[in-house]
């Protein structure tokens, strides 16, 4: 015979043990505190909820449970707004397992009514909603991963060959600001790999092209020109503003100077390089791992390196290592997976072959070794890039 709501109600008030907000407090402050699930909808949580909160709405509760709660005997405290829901909840828990589960008598209404702290997430627009929904949909980035991406500050070096693409992917993630230096114009060899630029804006500042492609790609992006050569009298106060550098220059003393700041005032450094059919990225983060001097304490003498100018790239392959240099910086941010610190990627494309070398922290590193012999910024000159006049991930004259 079919039950009623409120039979099925009735049923779930026997089965499921219920728990008053102020039990739940005490709870939560204590030692080993429950887990707190939110099955209300995601509207819902996203206004306020218990801080700590795991939010699985009812509807997806029995198809997402066991991802996110393996462990089938852990305590469980579920709450809706005002009971009911979390009861239903509860009754489906115990039949799927799940062996220790209470449900919050008046729910997140009582909760909040009794003056008990509560979080509330950002606040999205509903055009950010749809824009980043596929995002929301990973457990690794979600609502509060977005968040911090839309909050976090990328300082860019160079609008070329590796920052197009670097650029490009972090406006489209959602990244709040991004600094853009280079000092460069655009020009037609350009445009061979540059995705950031157009032919009808030949001569136009690289940073100008880049900030109306990044703008008119994502809004949410405040761009930042830095129309500068940076050296080592400005570098320091460009940097002191962003949370992550992602060096794309093609120049031995831009890189260096680029290194040896980023140590000094500990910013995490993304660095990629290419060279006509091959390219590598790594991520230098102070502290905890080598810098770029640990591979190579001095600049190479002039002419042993060519620049892209000289030697040539393949047009796609600094959209390769400029994608690995984005999602680095994304992975930083969200502090997600495994980032490449201590490693370096390779990859040669004629072979497609990908080698994963291990980096080490060098203890006589000039710039970060345990005796230090560097304590101010050095500007190289007259090494190669410099002598040319294009690069490909930065202005000759800038970054």
């Amino acid at each position: 015979m079919a039950k009623t709501f409120q039979q099925i109600v009735e049923e779930a008030h026997r089965e499921v043990p219920e728990i008053s907000v102020d039990a739940v407090s005490k709870l939560t402050s204590g030692a080993g505190p429950p887990l707190l699930l939110d099955v209300r909808e995601k509207e819902e949580f996203r206004e306020g909820h218990l801080e700590g909160a795991l939010s699985v709405p009812k509807g997806f509760l029995e198809i997402q449970i066991e991802g996110k709660v393996p462990d089938k005997g852990a305590p469980i405290v579920a709450y809706c707004q005002g009971g009911t829901r979390s009861l239903l909840a509860g009754r489906a828990l115990k039949e799927m397992g799940y062996s220790d589960v209470q449900s919050m008598s008046g729910g997140f209404g009582a909760w909040k009514n009794g003056g008990y702290p509560w979080a509330q997430d950002k606040q999205f627009t509903p055009d950010q909603l749809n824009r980043y929904s596929r995002h929301f949909l990973l457990d690794e980035v979600g609502e509060a991963g977005q968040a911090k991406l839309l909050e976090a500050k990328v300082l860019c070096l160079g609008a070329g060959g590796l920052g197009s693409p670097v650029a490009y992917y972090l406006a489209a993630a959602g990244i709040g600001t991004l600094g853009i230096v280079d000092n460069d114009v655009v020009d037609t060899s350009n445009l061979q790999r540059q995705i950031l630029h157009s032919n009808d804006r030949v001569g136009m500042p690289k940073t100008e092209s880049a900030a109306l492609t990044l703008t008119g790609l994502n809004p949410d992006v405040k761009v930042i020109e830095h129309r500068i050569r940076l050296d080592s009298g400005n570098i320091m106060d460009v940097i002191k503003d962003y949370d992550i550098v992602v060096d794309g220059c093609d120049n031995f003393p831009t890189r260096y100077l680029v290194n040896d700041a980023c140590v000094m005032s500990g910013i995490p450094n993304v660095h990629g390089s290419i060279f006509q059919f091959e390219g590598q990225a790594t991520v230098f983060v102070p502290g905890k791992g080598p810098c770029y001097r640990c591979l190579f304490p001095e600049p190479p003498p002039p002419g042993m390196a060519p620049s892209c100018a000289e030697a040539g790239v393949l047009g796609v392959l600094p959209g390769l290592i400029g994608c690995i240099q984005a999602l680095e910086t994304i992975k930083l941010i969200l502090d997600a997976g495994q980032p490449l610190i201590g490693r370096l990627a390779h990859i040669e494309t004629l072979s497609m072959e990908i080698r994963m070398m291990k980096l080490r922290r060098d203890p006589d590193c000039p710039m970060c070794g345990d005796e230090p012999t560097i304590h101010e910024l050095i500007d190289y000159e007259e090494f190669c890039g410099l002598r040319a006049g294009g690069d490909d991930g930065a202005s000759a004259d800038a970054a």
